[in-house]
């Protein structure tokens, strides 16, 4: 069964920061673009940062643009998202996705791809 399993998650204050993971398993992902989303109460699912199959290209959108690293390591088949200078307007779930086909034209819709985690929550309190 191929899946992406997100930890990392929890409660922090702002200013903080926290690493999530995303574990994929039954097949490799090393060809392939993997992206985070999160989602907030009441609001639509929104495009965080992605990564190239190699890791040589990232995407970042412009509200985490300076705070946030993505990187993935091939041998782990996982992708991480390092949050630093953490804000109360971070608080979300966290999906990791994966997008099947190792091509691509677009990074930040969620359409672009195929298989997601079931999500981690992260908090920062004020």
């Amino acid at each position: 069964q191929v899946q992406l399993v997100e930890s990392g998650g929890g409660l922090v204050q702002a200013g903080g920061s926290l690493r999530l993971s995303c574990a994929a398993s039954g097949r490799t992902f090393a060809s392939n673009l993997m992206g985070w989303f999160r989602q907030a109460p009441g609001k639509e699912r929104e495009f965080v940062a992605a990564i190239t199959g190699n890791g040589v290209t990232t995407y970042y959108a412009d509200s985490v643009k300076g705070r946030f690293t993505i990187s993935r390591d091939n041998a782990k088949n996982t992708v991480y998202l390092q949050m630093n200078s953490l804000k109360p307007e971070d608080t979300a779930v966290y999906y990791c996705a994966a997008r099947m086909s190792p091509y691509y034209s677009s990074y930040d819709l969620t359409a672009d791809y195929n298989l997601w985690g079931q999500g981690t929550q992260v908090t920062v309190s004020s």
